[in-house]
């Protein structure tokens, strides 16, 4: 740019007559890409001379407050001789560099007011390189395409930092940055929460926070939730077949092993029901579900009772009980008539009386047997007797007797 020579030539005489020394200071500024950049040169000792300020690439932004580029984010906000502002709207990080504030004298005086722009990050986006599956790894990936200076990417979960590889690339004005982790992964993790936090200078403190669920991918689980009670004949039966699984199987079976389907079941998804219930709906009956990953079955085993048919009228005496079918699963409990002590006393009593009476049979026989015995030694005494009078001879004077052998 080539000045007229005539302002160079008044600029130097007014110096030279006044003997002063003009200078000039300029300002750094920082501001947030997007955000609006004031650019500051303050004069010391003007006298009026030529004051020129430049971008980094030397190109005249103004001339004496005169535009002379044409570029309208540029603005001349101030012209006084102790401050010169210009403002620079909707800043880029091409807008970065040093620009010149320049005051021609007879000597030039110049200083630069560095620009500095800040490119905050926008919130990380989490990459997935392949499904999590029950009982193996998952790779995630945060990344932050674009900040500056570079960010700092790190994974939390449940308040803890999870170690991770950490890369920067630099795309010139920019950078861009990721974290990797892998994590292990059960069944029991999915739906867990980590977050991916991105921190820098430009934010102040805050932070910016991707959210992200763990979605693992397990085979099925089945369990048929049975009815309580005992079914009887005339009842309804209801069967749900609770399902698990990441896909959820969408398609559930129904069947019954070793047999076909009762003509009256009717099922909805996971429910299974039959209305009037009859022994011939006996069975094994079995859910099963399967997804990408694997399949599961639960069976039920249906047992259908006899309704008891109660008597017509009661009766007035005392009958035997009708033995029913007994339920499964059901405590019974019999109550006798006798307590159970007087029972046993009649039974000791008994067991006691017929001990004493074999006890008095043995004695009095053998009693009897001893008495015997004796009166039979007697007699031959007796008969002794009679033969030795019968060979005497001899009549005794008692009389005649008779002696019973």
């Amino acid at each position: 740019f080539k000045f007229p020579i005539w302002k160079h030539s008044v600029s130097r005489r007014v110096f030279s007559s006044l003997h002063l020394s003009p200078a000039v200071q300029a300002e750094n500024v920082t501001v947030l890409e997007g955000g609006t950049a004031q650019i500051s040169c303050r004069l010391q000792n003007y006298d009026g001379s030529i004051v020129v300020i430049q971008n980094p690439r030397r190109q005249t932004l103004f001339f004496n407050g005169t535009r002379a580029l044409k570029d309208e984010r540029f603005q001349m906000v101030l012209f006084t001789p102790r401050l010169v502002r210009i403002t620079l709207t909707n800043v880029s990080v091409l807008d970065e560099g040093g620009y010149f504030c320049q005051l021609y004298t007879a000597a030039t005086h110049h200083q630069v007011a560095t620009l500095s722009v800040l490119v905050p990050p926008e919130v990380p986006s989490v990459e997935v390189k392949q499904v999590a599956v029950e009982g193996g790894e998952v790779e995630l990936i945060c990344v932050s395409p674009r900040s500056k200076p570079a960010a700092s990417l790190r994974w939390v979960r449940n308040s803890r930092e999870i170690p991770g590889a950490v890369s920067r690339q630099d795309n010139g004005k920019t950078f861009s940055v990721s974290n990797t982790i892998h994590v292990p992964v059960e069944r029991k993790d999915n739906g867990a929460a980590l977050s991916c936090e991105a921190t820098h200078p430009a934010l102040g403190g805050q932070k910016r926070i991707r959210h992200y669920r763990l979605d693992v991918y397990f085979a099925p689980t089945v369990r048929i939730l049975p009815p309580s009670g005992i079914l009887r004949e005339g009842d309804s039966l209801s069967l749900t077949c609770s399902v698990t699984g990441n896909p959820l199987p969408r398609d559930i079976q129904w069947s019954r092993i070793n047999d076909t389907l009762p003509e009256r079941a009717e099922i909805s998804g996971p429910t299974f029901q039959i209305s009037r219930l009859s022994q011939t709906h006996n069975g094994t009956y079995l859910c099963q579900a399967q997804n990408d990953y694997g399949r599961a079955a639960d069976h039920y085993s249906l047992l259908v009772y006899v309704t008891p048919v109660a008597p017509s009228t009661p009766p007035s005496h005392p009958t035997t009980p009708t033995l029913l079918t007994p339920n499964p699963g059901a405590v019974v409990e019999t109550h006798s008539a006798v307590p159970y002590a007087v029972i046993g006393g009649v039974l000791a009593f008994l067991v006691f009386t017929i001990i004493c009476v074999l006890i008095i049979t043995i004695w009095c026989s053998v009693r009897q047997k001893g008495s015997y015995l004796t009166h039979e030694a007697s007699g031959l005494d007796e008969h002794g007797e009679v033969q030795e009078a019968f060979l005497n001879g001899s009549e005794s004077g008692q009389g005649k007797k008779e002696y019973l052998l």
